[in-house]
């Protein structure tokens, strides 16, 4: 019967040890998600820190071409305003464009043939 008692013994501490095991490795994956959960917030929150910050920067860029994409316009604009201009030239060329090379009546600038 000794024997007996020996491997019951021994089978009473490999069921113990088992239990560590599975205690231990559910230990071990508690502690692992809780790690990973907690680099997953420390990530995002220098995500969204990054993030905002390019986004300022991307806002005071786009503000900045604004102002001088409307600064070239203007000057532009009043460049076009100190040309001269000669009406009488343009309606001539457009009158000898569009009608005396279609073939069609002629006519002076004035509507007469």
């Amino acid at each position: 019967m000794e024997d007996r008692d020996v491997l019951q013994h021994l089978l009473e501490i490999e069921g113990q040890a088992a239990v560590l095991v599975d205690d231990a490795q559910a230990e071990a994956d508690r502690r692992i998600k809780e790690a990973e959960e907690q680099n997953r917030l420390a990530y995002d929150g220098e995500y969204q820190k990054i993030v905002k910050e390019l986004e300022a920067v991307c806002q005071k860029e786009v503000e900045t071409a604004k102002v001088e994409y409307n600064k070239s316009l203007d000057e532009y604009r009043m460049s076009l305003d100190l040309m001269p201009r000669d009406s009488g030239a343009f309606s001539a060329l457009a009158f000898s464009l569009l009608v005396e090379s279609s073939g069609g009546p002629t006519a002076d600038v004035n509507g007469k043939k």
